[in-house]
């Protein structure tokens, strides 16, 4: 197939292109914030990042498609909601320095480590696009709500259940390892015994986490896996899940049933996916380690085979819950394409010629314009959308 081909699919399907960049992306993204340490799959990060933004940037340029209507989408009413329509918005340089600040503050102050650890990092990006978020272009606003949107439900989720169990037991130094203990450990240790792995969940002295000890099955060895805060895989779920809540969003303009569907279904399939790839990690020792590999095998798996199970299921889940269950509703789009407008004024999608009182016209629900004579039919050549609006032939610069 020729590459016009595919591009002429990309755009054709463009809410897909942008969930496939948007995976594509925050593996990138993962593999930078929990990057499984010593393995060749960490060099994979800049990559991942760097084809997903390009391919995003590529379907999100207002030549290439468009943009919507930032005042349509739920996420611009949430976000109205959140800064007051808006008031809070010439504040976000002072927010973000502040934050900034504080955040530098603890770690010299009150914390033992002051290195810059995940958290910091989650923090620290967040505060970044706070201050340059009122340089982005208004054409660009609803890409600007999704990162905003990202940020902040990445660290409710990350971020801010560790600062309230701290002050809670009043250690700082403190890791939540509640998700392990709730969410994960009792999870994975079912489904092993539904796969005939006996095995107990229990505390481990001088840790937190909890542990999961279970037997070899080639050897009589116990092996007992400590899930700790970084190997529990929650800095991923709560990547995946805030870009699909994110996304979600900013690509819909009412909380329909199919879209609480679509949101609900989303973030169990990364809650799953982690399960899922911690049972797989724990199969691989049963059946593979020996005394003689000394468990190399499993943290083989921990290191490579975890992650790629993680993005390969939630890429595949994800690609099927928004094939199946996208919403009916959605954002109207306003044409913004340089070779579709002169002087300011929208122009025919098919013969490029201007419109104006004294051509009838159409403009379908897509945002695409055709002089009445130039339609044939009522199918739209941009979208395929078989009904098209007519406003009577008295059009106006969009």
């Amino acid at each position: 197939m020729r590459l016009d081909s595919w591009i002429g699919i990309a755009l054709h399907h463009r809410r897909v292109t942008i969930l496939a960049a948007l995976i594509t992306t925050f593996a990138g993204v993962s593999l930078v914030i929990d990057r499984p340490k010593g393995a060749i799959i960490e060099w994979l990060a800049l990559p991942l990042i760097v084809a997903g933004g390009s391919l995003l940037t590529w379907a999100v340029w207002p030549e290439i498609r468009g943009f919507n209507l930032p005042a349509f989408s739920m996420a611009s009413r949430l976000l109205e909601r959140l800064t007051f329509r808006g008031q809070l918005v010439p504040l976000f340089p002072v927010i973000g320095v502040a934050i900034i600040l504080s955040d530098f503050g603890y770690n010299l102050v009150l914390s033992a480590t002051p290195a810059i650890q995940t958290e910091d990092t989650i923090v620290l990006l967040a505060a970044g696009f706070l201050l340059g978020y009122r340089f982005v272009p208004v054409r660009f606003a609803r890409e600007r709500d999704f990162v905003l949107l990202f940020f902040l439900f990445l660290n409710a989720i990350l971020v801010l259940p560790l600062l309230v169990a701290r002050v809670y037991f009043a250690d700082l130094e403190r890791s939540v390892d509640l998700y392990s203990w709730t969410a994960l450990a009792p999870e994975t240790s079912a489904v092993l015994q539904l796969l005939g792995v006996p095995n107990t969940v229990h505390a481990v002295a001088g840790s937190t986490a909890p542990g999961l000890t279970f037997t070899l099955e080639r050897v009589p060895i116990e092996v007992t896996v400590v899930i700790t805060t970084a190997c529990s895989g929650i800095y991923s779920f709560g990547i995946f899940a805030s870009a699909f809540i994110a996304f979600t969003l900013t690509e819909f303009s009412h909380p329909s049933r199919r879209v609480w569907l679509l949101l609900g279904f989303g973030l169990l399939a990364a809650y799953i996916a982690n399960i899922l790839r911690m049972v797989i990690i724990v199969l691989i020792g049963y059946y593979t380690d020996s005394g003689q590999t000394n468990l190399q095998n499993m943290l083989l798996a921990h290191s490579y085979a975890g992650w790629l199970i993680f993005l390969a299921w939630i890429s595949l889940f994800w690609t099927v819950l928004f094939k199946f269950l996208r919403p009916a509703q959605r954002l109207p789009v306003v044409i913004e394409n340089s070779t579709k407008l002169r002087a300011g004024e929208p122009v025919c999608e098919t013969c490029d010629r201007p419109l104006g009182p004294a051509f009838p016209a159409l403009r379908c629900d897509c945002g695409s314009y055709y002089h009445r004579a130039c339609l044939q039919g009522r199918q739209c050549p941009r979208c395929g959308r078989l009904q098209a609006s007519d406003s009577g032939g008295n059009w106006s610069a969009t």
